[in-house]
This record gives structure tokens, C-alpha cells and sequence, in this order.
């Protein structure tokens, strides 16, 4: 395979899979690490990603409909990365789950490419459509009003469906968090619906980066003695850790293997 041929294919493999590793995706080119480092090294310069602690991610989503979503999509991306990827051992194959429309639960759908026989429920257009890349997995993207996002749909329809599931395991994440208000949301459309999941569901699981604690949005939907486990990354503070403990909140701190520069 010629060097333009490889990066095309670690392009493309990153467009599927953006949440793979330096050794993950020399073993998926059948190349050395070195290699792999050199060419993202390489589309960096050139423009077409950027290089990331623990992966990479592509400045062109055009496999996104949105901007919004991409805007999102390259936030915080190191912490989103390792939350995902530690939040995803707790699905096995065959696992009814639900999963939100954020960026957050995108890469979570991307780290259970290897998942087998998922039944999985989402208001999100991008879950959705990464998840239903595996023939093996049934996905139902509920109906309801669609947001001016574009990338999820919410509404009196959606809440209608939810309340006749039964989900297993949800993966919820927010756009604040609170001991005193819980997982919060800035759109009350959002929040509603998600406070009927949550009724619908044996387990929640809450996927906050760091930068989410101590900021409260207009609308709470879960609270914190609702959480399972929180899921989080290595730059939350040492003062939230301790405030976690105290309120007896299951949590975990996610790391992700650096990448090394070339």
C-alpha cells in the first residue's frame, strides 16, 4: 500500500471510528505504531485532522448534518474519549440500552463497534446512525418533534414512546452538574424527555466531562441519588472528587493513554 493509499484508509477508518487508538489503528492498517504516529502527524499538518491524547479528530465531519453537532463534536475531546471508552465495558453483547442525542454519547456509540446484538434506543440522529453501521444491532430512533439542531428529536410523541420501554442500561450526559440540582439541561424539551427516561430505565449512568461540574443550566432532570455511576475524566477537580465522596455518589475517573508527539 502506497503512503497515500494508507492515510486515505486511516481517514476513513477514523471517520467510522474516531475514538481508536495509535495501537489500535496501526493493528487495523497492519503497520507500526510509528508509522501511524508519523501520518496523523501528517494530515495534521496538512489540515485534514487533529491530533488529540488519545486519537484524532477529523476537521472534516461532512458525515455530520449538522454544524452544531460538529461544534460540539470537537469539544473537550480528550475527556469525551476516555469517558467512552470506560463507560462501554459496562455493555455487554445483546444489552437493551438508551443512549442521548450529545456528542458524548456519539463517542460512546463509537466505542461499541465490537458490540454484538445491541437493542438501542435514541433520540439522537448521529447515535443512531453509527450504531445501525453494525447489521447485528436493532435501533430504534424514537419520533418526535426535530430540534433546530437537527441531530435530535424531543417532544410530547418522543415521551409517549419512552413510557413504553423497558430499557436495561442508560447513558445519559447534560450540559451542567450539581450536588443541589443534579444533571441539568439548557433546553426544557431535552430535559423533559429525559426525566421520562429515567423512569423507563433499571440503571442511569451519567457521562460528565470536567467541565461540566458546578455549572447549573436552566432545567434539572436527574438527581444526583438517581446516578448508578458517573463517569468522568482525569482533569476534574480535586475538590469535586472530595464533594463526590462526601454525597456517596459512585464515580469514575477515566484515563486515556497519551499520544506521544513523533
Amino acid at each position: 500500500m502506497t503512503t497515500y493509499a494508507r492515510r486515505q484508509s486511516l481517514l476513513e477508518i477514523l471517520r467510522k471510528q474516531p475514538g481508536l487508538r495509535v495501537p489500535e489503528l496501526a493493528q487495523s492498517l497492519n503497520v507500526s505504531e510509528g508509522t501511524v504516529r508519523n501520518d496523523l502527524d501528517a494530515l495534521e499538518n496538512e489540515g485534514k485532522l487533529k491530533r488529540v491524547h488519545g486519537g484524532a479528530v477529523l476537521n472534516d465531519q461532512g458525515q455530520f448534518q449538522n454544524n452544531l453537532f460538529v461544534r460540539r463534536y470537537k469539544q473537550n475531546v480528550t475527556a469525551k474519549f476516555a469517558i467512552a471508552r470506560q463507560a462501554a465495558l459496562l455493555v455487554m453483547d445483546g444489552d437493551s440500552i438508551l443512549l442521548d442525542a450529545s456528542s458524548t454519547c456519539y463517542y460512546f456509540a463509537c466505542a461499541l463497534s465490537e458490540r454484538q446484538g445491541l437493542r438501542v434506543v435514541t433520540n439522537g440522529f448521529e447515535v443512531a446512525r453509527e450504531l445501525a453501521q453494525n447489521p447485528s444491532n436493532h435501533v430504534i430512533l424514537i419520533g418526535g418533534v426535530v430540534n433546530n439542531d437537527s441531530s435530535s428529536v424531543t417532544g410530547l410523541l418522543s415521551e409517549k414512546i419512552i413510557e413504553e420501554l423497558h430499557i436495561q442500561k442508560t447513558f445519559l450526559s447534560c450540559s451542567g452538574f450539581s450536588l443541589e440540582r443534579g444533571m441539568t439541561e439548557v433546553h426544557l424539551a431535552e430535559a423533559q424527555l429525559k426525566r421520562k427516561i429515567i423512569e423507563s430505565t433499571q440503571e442511569l449512568f451519567a457521562l460528565v466531562d470536567s467541565s461540566k461540574f458546578g455549572k447549573e443550566d436552566l432545567t434539572p432532570f436527574a438527581r444526583p441519588e438517581k446516578i448508578i455511576r458517573l463517569f468522568t475524566d482525569k482533569y476534574v477537580s480535586l475538590e469535586w472528587v472530595e464533594r463526590l465522596k462526601q454525597a456517596k455518589i459512585e464515580y469514575v475517573i477515566c484515563e486515556e493513554e497519551m499520544v506521544p508527539a513523533k
